[in-house]
């Protein structure tokens, strides 16, 4: 019997089950048009946490399963052109991935990039999807501009500094240790900060010969960002990703003087005012994938019914990258 993750009340991961659910209830026959996925991989995200949390700006019905992507095998099909049963396929949802099966449109399907995993399928286009969207659709970064990386430890940060570099940046990267920073610099930064040894604008200032950073790419919000308007330069971006260190304010004077712009970044919401969109970046995302340019760092892999600890590792940040529930 197909097992998933269920949100029954909201609250925090140890308040969710894991339930051996009946396929009707789970995923109930095949509508036309239709694909069942036998999941094998699921990645972790921080909406996740604060969707079961009642804490996200989609609040689904209860009960609801979590999850917003996944890997997995094809193994039925109602009328679906393009699709075959046996595909490895990456899976796109709003929430249901941490589960045995899912019921998806075929739209919500892509290929399974062949130079990965399914753990690393599971864990890849949330993140570098946000970072290519942020990036390349809202900053229009340039080669030889200067890319900050906040968060530069976090599975969204680490998609930043590699897609930075893919697109000829210099990249400084942030975070709050020193192995974070290793890996960050594995996977192409040029420059690492260290949040706590010194102020990280003034560090910035330094590496910078006194001027600033082009872009601003900040996950973290709060003083984070409060302190970036420091030491950017003239027409600077700010992307803002999200605030997991609280909610920011920006200095209209601070944003004035320099000719800056505040940008806010809503990769999946962008996709679905503008789909078109969301299939240059996925066919940009899978070649990068297949070149072996880009993958994401994967720092644990859990079985399904170690769902809460795993969640707990993004919400005490003690994973470096992504972190991904295995199911087969």
């Amino acid at each position: 019997m197909p097992r998933a993750v269920v949100c029954r009340e909201l609250g925090p991961p140890e308040s969710l089950t894991l339930e051996d659910v009946p396929r009707a209830p789970l995923a109930p026959k095949l509508g036309q048009g239709q694909v069942r996925v036998a999941i094998h991989a699921a990645g972790l995200n921080f909406p996740d946490i604060l969707m079961a949390a009642g804490e996200y700006q989609l609040k689904p019905p209860l009960p609801f399963t979590p999850g917003m992507e996944a890997a997995g095998e094809v193994i039925e099909i109602a009328g679906a052109d393009g699709i075959n049963v046996g595909d490895k396929v990456i899976v796109k949802a709003r929430f249901g991935c941490y589960a045995d099966e899912i019921v998806v449109a075929p739209d919500q399907l892509l290929p399974l990039p062949a130079a990965f995993d399914y753990a690393q399928g599971a864990a890849f286009f949330a993140a570098h999807g946000t970072a290519w969207h942020a990036l390349h659709d809202r900053a229009q970064i340039k080669p030889g501009e200067v890319l900050l990386v906040h968060g530069a430890g976090g599975g969204v940060g680490l998609a930043a500094v590699e897609l930075g570099k893919v697109f000829g940046a210099t990249v400084i990267a942030c975070a709050s240790s020193e192995e974070k920073l290793e890996v960050a610099k594995q996977r192409g930064a040029d420059h690492g900060v260290l949040y706590g040894r010194e102020p990280f604008k003034d560090a910035v200032k330094r590496i910078a010969d006194g001027g600033g950073v082009d872009v601003v790419f900040d996950p973290v919000g709060g003083e984070i960002f409060e302190d970036s308007l420091r030491c950017i330069a003239w027409g600077a971006r700010l992307l803002v990703i999200g605030f997991t260190g609280g909610v920011g304010v920006a200095k209209t004077n601070l944003v004035l003087i320099k000719g800056a712009s505040v940008l806010g970044v809503r990769a999946g919401e962008a996709v679905r005012k503008n789909p078109a969109l969301g299939v240059t970046r996925q066919h940009d995302l899978t070649r990068l994938a297949n070149e072996r340019r880009i993958s994401p760092n994967i720092s644990h892999r859990l079985p399904l019914e170690d769902y809460a600890a795993a969640m707990r590792l993004l919400i005490d940040r003690r994973a470096i990258g992504r972190v991904v529930l295995t199911m087969r």
